[in-house]
């Protein structure tokens, strides 16, 4: 166990405690479980289909290319989280350095900037491919493709840099405890001494400016999207552009919906919401929509789908040829 510090401490002194589930204590071998589960489905997942796009040339496409990035960046979320969310249920290790707590609260809010950025560069895609069809593989060449990747990039290390700084600049007493599973900026800021009203206006700025325009951009494209669907004469091509838009919109929603509920709650709901419900919660946001984004585009992509079958075909095969030797041999 790390020792406690009483005074006022240099930041990499300072040692944090990350909150178990308060009242489930007795039941965390039971809920390690599912959550084991969750992260090895999110990994593999994910490491599948970054390996099926980048391997398979006909998968070279912008919408392909832009699912990647979004496997990436569900890949890198999970792993930056959940190992220690499990080390807590598994072993009760609590325990995380001042430097170990920053670095854990910079990857997850600059995975998350970018994973906003690149819904929105999926539901532009989406938007070019069923509006302006004909100008599709002109207006999304391969050289927009890799900007729109590195400006993603830049802008989410840009905005979430200054989160470093705001959490140093602050003076702490001693060891705390984190009402979180895992950190966050909020998290570290408000167990400082002082003032960290900077802290809140930059958290709350970014998350209007930032987060918040992608969420006004993503609305907009998909309802003009739904506008151009709705004009197609086919219904057979309309069922098909509605169940591409459901699959996305899908996505959307389950990466933004216990995303603001953990910030909202997080900053207005710290007495009407129970702690066990906002771990539970905050901890399901990066482990829950991982693993389901690969499985909902593997299973609404058929180009995945037959992949993914031609991929694991010879293995079956080789099943069946065991299934039949050993009949024989008995």
């Amino acid at each position: 166990m790390a020792p406690f510090f009483h005074n006022h401490t240099n930041p990499q002194d300072v040692w944090y405690v990350l909150m178990e589930i308060p009242g489930l204590e007795g039941l965390h071998t039971w809920i390690s479980i599912p959550f084991s589960f969750v992260y090895t489905v999110a990994v593999a997942g994910n490491i599948l289909l970054i390996f099926l796009i980048m391997t398979e040339h006909s998968l070279h496409e912008p919408m392909y290319l832009f699912l990647s990035m979004l496997a990436s960046a569900d890949f890198l979320l999970s792993t930056t989280a959940a190992p220690k969310m499990l080390a807590i249920l598994w072993f009760h290790s609590t325990d995380i350095s001042f430097g170990s707590s920053v670095s854990q609260m910079f990857f997850i809010h600059f995975i998350f900037v970018a994973e906003s950025a690149i819904l929105l560069a999926m539901a532009f895609d989406l938007h070019v491919a069923i509006c302006y069809p004909l100008r599709y593989t002109t207006i999304l060449t391969s050289s927009t493709i890799r900007k729109i990747g590195i400006a993603t990039v830049v802008r989410s290390f840009f905005i979430c840099c200054p989160f470093i700084f705001l959490v140093y600049r602050l003076t702490y007493c001693g060891r705390n405890i984190i009402p979180h599973s895992y950190c966050e900026h909020m998290g570290i800021a408000r167990l400082a001494y002082g003032s960290i009203n900077v802290n809140i206006i930059y958290g709350l700025t970014v998350a209007l400016l930032s987060t918040g325009l992608d969420i006004v951009l993503i609305i907009i494209s998909y309802v003009m999207i739904l506008y151009a669907v709705f004009q197609i004469p086919s219904w057979a091509a309309r069922f098909k552009a509605l169940s591409t838009c459901g699959s996305h919109i899908c996505v959307t929603l389950m990466f933004y919906a216990p995303a603001f509920f953990s910030f909202l709650a997080h900053r207005f709901g710290g007495k009407t919401i129970p702690h066990h419900i906002h771990i539970l919660v905050a901890s399901l946001y990066v482990l829950v929509p991982p693993m389901l984004n690969p499985i909902i585009y593997g299973v609404k992509t058929k180009q995945l789908k037959d992949r993914v079958i031609l991929l694991f075909s010879p293995i079956s095969v080789c099943c069946e040829n065991l299934k039949v030797c050993f009949r024989e041999w008995k």
